[in-house]
């Protein structure tokens, strides 16, 4: 009996590898810039979209400049879906800037994002030598020496 189990646990690991092999796509939000100037760039952006397979749902503001597709697609393929329509169109690179230590510091800070966002920069911290911070804490109640200058 034992070969016979040792056979059975074989064949039934072939059959469950065969049928992992299938990817099943993430349900995932994809945020894409694309300047709009019409309500015709705006449709056909979101007509272009909304006819992807696994899309579930399609929001676009003009005044952001923005697309959220929400669905089980790839955003690669959504990125290049958009840039068929003609239209330039990049991944969204702004965050809230709350989310942001430093919001305006240089790497982070975009006149031209959207009011509330600032671009999603990496290093957004100043440098520890950086001119405004040191006139932050010197005149600080936590530095003990902020009297003798005052």
């Amino acid at each position: 009996m034992g070969a016979l189990d040792t056979l059975s646990d074989y064949i039934s690991d072939l059959i469950t590898v065969r049928t992992r092999r299938k990817k099943h796509k993430v349900m995932q939000t994809v945020e894409i810039k694309v300047k709009m100037d019409c309500d015709g760039c705006e449709r056909r952006v979101k007509n272009a979209v909304s006819s992807m397979k696994g899309a579930k749902s399609v929001d676009v503001n003009r005044k952001q400049s923005r697309v959220s597709v929400t669905g089980y697609v790839e955003p690669n393929k959504v990125l290049k879906k958009v840039k068929s329509t003609g239209k330039r169109a990049e991944f969204w690179p702004y965050v809230p800037y709350n989310l942001v230590a430093y919001p305006y510091v240089a790497q982070a800070y975009d006149k031209k994002a959207p009011s509330g966002y600032v671009k999603n920069a990496v290093q957004a911290l100043p440098s520890p030598n950086a001119v405004d911070e040191k006139f932050v804490t010197l005149f600080s109640d936590e530095n003990p020496n902020a009297c003798s200058i005052m």
